[in-house]
């Protein structure tokens, strides 16, 4: 399927503004891979209706595209004890904003309020820790512009792992002064316990 054929989708062409991005996205069920790694297509995210952060990233910016914005998304680069997230950036008169397809409660939708890129990965430093012990994992950023896939993310009917392992392995830029990561407080039961609330029950 062609960009051009993709863009007369019913459901891309009600996604006119970020915000409306984000409500599709929340109204979706979190892809959780029961069945194994998926990397999947814009078009295969409308057909299944299910995304993780990243193919949730590529429906953004898919949707993006047709409001003549460009598709540019943030990768968040975590200690090995975490997962990595990915955002899709935008811009309101000047100020960043993020999309995102996550099921935990503080991973999610940024207000164009940010200044810059770092600004908006900062708002996510303090909600990004794990669970079990508060641990604060966010460590680096990567602003990664997909035209330079071409237009597989847009359509493509097999898995993208290559677009994923290239996302991945991109050079991230570290967030953490050296010697400042001693004192990084970890998050406390109350914050965790709040942060343990999800879309899906997971």
């Amino acid at each position: 399927m062609t960009f051009k054929k993709l863009a007369k989708n019913q459901i891309l062409a009600k996604l006119t503004t970020p915000m409306k991005i984000q409500d599709y996205l929340d109204s979706i069920p979190f892809n959780h891979e029961e069945a194994g790694e998926t990397n999947r297509s814009a078009h295969q995210v409308i057909l299944r209706k299910k995304a993780h952060c990243l193919e949730g990233a590529f429906l953004a910016c898919a949707a993006l595209r047709l409001q003549k914005r460009k598709p540019h998304i943030v990768s968040l680069k975590v200690n090995e004890e975490d997962y990595d997230h990915v955002i899709t950036i935008y811009k309101e008169k000047g100020y960043f904003g993020a999309i995102s397809k996550t099921n935990h409660t503080v991973l999610g939708w940024r207000d164009p309020v940010y200044k810059t890129i770092r600004e908006l990965v900062m708002s996510y430093f303090h909600e990004y820790f794990l669970l079990k012990n508060g641990k604060k994992t966010l460590r680096g950023y990567a602003f990664i512009n997909l035209h330079r896939f071409g237009t597989s993310w847009i359509h493509e009917e097999k898995d993208l792992l290559h677009v994923a392992l290239a996302i991945s392995t991109t050079k991230h830029r570290m967030i953490i002064p050296k010697g400042q990561e001693e004192f990084i407080r970890r998050a406390t039961k109350l914050e965790r316990s709040s942060a343990s609330i999800s879309r899906d029950g997971n």
